[in-house]
């Protein structure tokens, strides 16, 4: 593993690399952690910012370029802002059914999921996990 790698990076990688590792890691925190505490409360509201962070740092990486400096991926922060948005509206009008959908969705989707990809060669991540 080559962490330099990482800080060696043109900002916002660094810190959105960052970011979504303590999402993939407060989020999991959340589904060990009983749900309506103070605890779950607070590690959202810390999940939603790093969440908003990374939507919005993906937006100022641009590794692949198809659609001038924009990439389709670039659209997965929209639907993340869109998703964070549904989710913490149906918390607040107590409809935990929705929120917990929309936020485990969230999780797998914009974290795991999409995560993964930055392993394939060719990525930062990929270098900084499996070296040269």
């Amino acid at each position: 593993m080559d962490i330099s790698y990482l800080f060696a990076q043109q900002m916002p990688v660094p810190s959105h690399a960052v970011l979504a590792l303590a999402a993939i890691l407060v989020g999991g925190l959340q589904f060990a952690f009983p749900k309506g505490t103070m605890i779950h409360k607070g590690l959202g509201y810390l999940w939603v910012g790093a969440m908003l962070y990374v939507a919005g740092s993906a937006l100022f990486i641009h590794e692949i370029r198809l659609i001038g400096p924009f990439s389709p991926i670039h659209l997965l922060s929209f639907l993340v802002f869109a998703s964070l948005w549904v989710a913490m509206r149906a918390v607040w009008k107590g409809n935990v059914s929705l929120h917990k959908k929309t936020m485990i969705a969230l999780y797998i989707q914009a974290l795991i999921i999409t995560g993964g990809f930055t392993l394939i060669p060719g990525r930062v991540m990929h270098q900084v996990v499996f070296g040269g």
